[in-house]
């Protein structure tokens, strides 16, 4: 059966690697692969500016591929989009593209495993908000993570506003075009480019988004779709009813709910027997909030770095996606515990257009409250209703509030669209990134969809290891049919 399964995926639409014929008006990128080290090839892509004007400017988009490893059995193309948005997808897929646990040799074997920098992102038509890698870093340390008092707040709003003026002066009208609709084009340029009927994609948490997206716009091209870490995809465009204009992005998918969720595993699984974790001892609670008063009265400086609350509470947030790491995180908990107050500074690096891109798409795909005042009332509300995380989510799209980019072919629905193949949703139970109540929602939002929830902690299965749901995923997109499974767990416990 399964060898009838998986000729039939080789029927429904995929074909050798060859030129496709473009839509009217469009010419489809001719791909020029050549080595660019460590097995990969690389190649230029050549798309419009605006899909309203294709015989105008054109930009580079910058690909990269992984060749399938037995080309006798080879079904076509994986394409990957790493999340974000902002990430680099060339590089991304050059570091990670061999990690067994997201891409078995199983796998490999089968597909050329594609990604690409997306419009406005690393090497392809870049968005620049600075001149220099010195000035973006010391922007960057000029500014907090999120205001942590009502009093911090005028300052902080008005970085950001300076921040989209230094965007508007450096990139002017390409703001104008790095909605996720568009890059949702190129990715069906790409398609054809390398010669499938229909879209075979990997989409890892804002992938899920942008994968949403081409399954609606072009939903007869869909073969097989697997959203990683998913989106409440209309709570992330407009809102539900009036949410757009009145509750920030991430408030509104109570992304505040999952990190505190995921957070509580962490203290629960540091605090279980035999658990490798340094911050164990005592009541892991009372200690977290009394470790949260001592950075507040007063910054520690540890080899870890300084902290203050903010930083403090920004950095476990951050790890808290990335279960790999817990045990690390709880030796840095510990170092700041048993510190001494200290007032000296520490730098941060930062040298790629990640933030400017990430603000590039999230600001032109998403509606967003565009009033100062309303941010300040959910930061109060929300650090009353989710204590340290509440606060903090309000604030991380500030700059959407002030951003005067307009792409106006963006995405805003149906999001319900019948494809020509169902499409498979994963999500850890734990995730403080896309928690399991948003992807479920985004799910439902859907037409053809089944679900894995792998029974795990962190963001997406790049991070949260496990063989089960890595066959699952596989499988299915060999063959483009939904499992019948719908749990995983996973490989190691992160205290373990």
């Amino acid at each position: 059966m399964k060898s009838i399964l998986i000729t039939a995926a080789l029927l429904i639409g995929l074909a050798p690697a060859s030129v496709a014929v473009a839509e009217p008006g469009v010419q489809t990128p001719a791909l020029s692969w050549q080595d660019c080290q460590d097995g990969f090839q690389c190649a230029t892509a050549k798309v419009p500016l605006d899909y309203d004007r294709p015989s105008g400017t054109k930009i580079d988009l910058a690909v990269i591929r992984l060749p399938a490893t037995d080309p006798s059995k080879r079904i076509g193309s994986l394409f990957v989009n790493f999340g974000g948005p902002g990430a680099s997808g060339v590089d991304r897929l050059r570091a990670r593209g061999k990690w067994e646990w997201l891409f078995s040799s199983e796998l490999r074997a089968r597909f050329d495993v594609v990604s690409w920098d997306p419009r406005g992102i690393g090497r392809s038509a870049t968005v620049r908000c600075f001149d220099s890698v010195e000035e973006q870093q010391a922007f960057l340390n000029s500014i907090p993570v999120y205001p942590d008092t009502a009093a911090e707040e005028p300052a902080f709003y008005e970085g950001y506003r300076e921040f989209v003026r230094r965007c508007e002066a450096k990139s002017g009208d390409l703001l104008d075009h790095v909605s996720s609709a568009n890059t949702a084009r190129d990715l069906d340029q790409l398609r054809k480019a390398v010669g499938d009927k229909k879209l075979t994609y990997h989409g890892i948490s804002y992938g899920t988004h942008l994968g949403a997206i081409y399954a609606n716009m072009f939903p007869d091209k869909v073969r097989a779709l697997a959203f990683d870490g998913a989106l409440d995809f209309i709570g992330n465009a407009t809102g539900h009813g009036n949410q757009g204009t009145t509750v920030p992005l991430d408030t509104r998918q109570d992304v505040p709910r999952g990190v505190a969720e995921t957070f509580d595993q962490f203290l629960k699984l540091c605090a279980a027997p035999g658990a490798k974790c340094a911050f164990a001892g005592g009541d892991l609670r009372k200690k977290w909030a009394d470790l949260v008063a001592k950075v507040t009265a007063s910054p520690v400086t540890t080899p870890d770095g300084r902290f203050d609350r903010v930083t403090l509470i920004s950095t476990v947030w951050d790890a808290l996606a990335q279960p790999e790491n817990w045990q690390d995180t709880a030796r840095i908990l510990q170092g700041v515990w048993e510190a001494p107050a200290s007032l000296r500074a520490a730098s941060a690096d930062y040298v790629t257009n990640r933030f400017e891109g990430f603000n590039a798409v999230q600001c032109s795909d998403s509606d967003f409250p565009r009033d100062t005042a309303t941010y300040t009332k959910y930061g109060k509300s929300e650090n009353e209703r989710v204590p340290y995380w509440g606060r903090a989510v309000v604030y991380d799209m500030m700059a959407c509030a002030f951003w005067q980019g307009r792409d106006e072919d963006r995405y805003t629905g149906p999001w319900n669209r019948w494809t020509s193949a169902p499409i498979l949703f994963i999500n850890s139970r734990f995730d403080p990134s896309t928690p399991l109540h948003g992807a479920r929602d985004g799910a439902a939002e859907m037409a053809r969809t089944a679900f894995l929830t792998v029974e795990g902690y962190g963001h997406t299965s790049m991070y949260v290891r496990s063989a089960c749901a890595e066959k699952v995923k596989r499988e299915y997109l060999f063959t483009g049919v939904l499992p019948a499974q719908k749990t995983c767990g996973i490989d190691k416990s992160p205290f373990a």
